[in-house]
């Protein structure tokens, strides 16, 4: 059974950094794409950044792409996001998620099967 949990979320200020962690279990993460969801109340779930099984391909939504990175480790079946220059617009609960096999690497809700909970980034002006 595909487990997912994230952790790492908390309260920072403005321009501050946080690293999220997501800790997956019982699947084979290498076939399978990985990546971050925002959640608000007022935008429901938006993609933020997605890494392909082999974690040589990346990517971001436009409002984070210079400032967060994605990473993988195959080995531990772990997923990171490096958030730097935090802005109070990127506040929200970060969901991990992961895809069937084969499945597109894309920042798309619906190409995404298992979900974690989410963990809550704050971030004050």
């Amino acid at each position: 059974q595909v487990h997912m949990v994230e952790s790492g979320g908390g309260s920072v200020q403005a321009g501050g950094s946080l690293r999220l962690s997501c800790a997956a279990s019982g699947y084979d993460s290498r076939d399978r794409c990985m990546a971050w969801f925002r959640q608000t109340p007022g935008k429901g779930r938006e993609g933020v950044a997605a890494i392909d099984g082999g974690g040589g391909a990346t990517y971001y939504a436009d409002d984070v792409r210079t400032r967060f990175t994605v990473a993988r480790d195959n080995a531990t079946n772990g997923m990171y996001l490096q958030m730097n220059s935090l802005k109070p617009e990127d506040e929200g609960k970060y969901i991990c998620a992961t895809t069937l096999p084969g499945s597109p690497c894309m920042l798309i809700v619906t190409h995404y099967r298992f979900w974690g909970q989410g963990t809550q980034v704050t971030v004050s002006s």
